[in-house]
């Protein structure tokens, strides 16, 4: 099993299969995009589904879970998701994706095993889409939306960052829209993981900041009906449920005290937690020979490896070089 020297096991693998995105997110990149990985440093379809079996046949994990970058844009992804649900024992497998593209490729994704989505959505008014996204992509999202739904894609959860004096107005209306058509919304606080290193605590929208803004319209209660666990969010009855909603206070209430994940890049490296600063590099050792054994075994020394926590309050803390579109969500 991957277990670290606090004695916490990784059972929740988050495989990045591109840093490419279709969106410009300000809390994620420039405008003008920034330079992706040269396509030989990146782990093929057969590297990718390799490293996936031996975390779930060897070191205990039971949920895959394909991020970006944007993974629609992986040509290969339905096979790989296919593959990776065909392994045993059989692992949940879900997608991160803002979207796009979503609405053609909901129903191949289903047929071939996929379980659920994490859509982001942080706004519902066509212009500050195009503020946030330096894009006009908001109706091909919401298409994403629904062919999910209609797929099978369930729960279809969505992750909302909201920014200061940007879109925090519509905390409430993304409630009611997800109420309204069962979907599931989890608030973000802003991470600094931006390329541009351009975040402030100050500009951050904090969580306690999110349910004063939901409470406006909304009775929120705690969700004690389920054990948090290892679980990001921390969730809320709303107006005495069963719906619920959720908020994921990375930087004011962090949770890695239970953390269960661990991360592999687009280009082959295990990375520990969002914030790391060391890599290990599996993909290097795999494409000299190394077997199975040999590779689980280095995957094992990473995760020992962990630290106690991300370290954003302390005074030495360092945003990583690599921004979140190449590490990984």
């Amino acid at each position: 099993m991957l277990v670290d020297g606090f004695g916490r096991v990784a059972t929740d693998l988050r495989v990045s299969l591109t840093d490419r995105c279709n969106l410009r997110c300000t809390y994620c990149m420039p405008p003008e995009g920034l330079d992706w990985l040269p396509k030989p440093e990146l782990l093929t379809d057969d590297e990718v589904v390799r490293l996936v079996r031996i975390g779930v046949e060897r070191l205990g994990v039971t949920e895959v879970r394909y991020t970006g970058g944007e993974p629609l844009l992986r040509r290969g992804l339905a096979g790989i998701v296919e593959r990776t649900t065909a392994l045993s024992p059989r692992p949940q497998v879900s997608l991160t994706t803002n979207g796009i593209g979503l609405d053609r490729l909901a129903g191949p994704l289903a047929d071939a095993g996929l379980d659920r989505v994490n859509v982001s959505l942080d706004t519902l008014d066509r212009a500050v889409f195009q503020r946030l996204a330096h894009r006009d992509r908001l109706d091909d999202v919401l298409k994403g939306l629904v062919a999910a739904q209609e797929s099978g894609l369930a729960p279809v959860k969505i992750n909302a960052v909201l920014m200061r004096g940007i879109n925090d107005h519509e905390a409430v209306a993304l409630l009611r829209y997800c109420l309204d058509r069962g979907y599931r919304l989890r608030f973000i606080e802003q991470m600094p993981l931006d390329a541009q290193h351009g975040w402030t605590r100050e500009n951050m929208v904090t969580a306690d900041e999110i349910l004063g803004l939901l409470g406006a319209a909304f009775t929120l209660t705690p969700d004690t009906t389920e054990e948090r666990g290892s679980a990001p969010a921390e969730q809320f009855l709303v107006d005495g449920g069963p719906e619920t909603v959720g908020v994921i206070a990375s930087v004011t209430r962090p949770f890695c005290g239970a953390c269960d994940r661990v991360r592999l890049t687009a280009d082959g490296q295990i990375r520990n937690c969002l914030f790391a600063t060391e890599e290990s590099n599996l993909r290097d050792a795999m494409r000299a020979g190394a077997d199975d054994d040999e590779l689980a075994e280095r995957w094992r020394a990473a995760v020992r490896r962990k630290r106690a926590g991300h370290g954003i309050d302390d005074p030495s803390f360092l945003q990583p070089a690599r921004p979140m579109s190449a590490i990984g969500g």
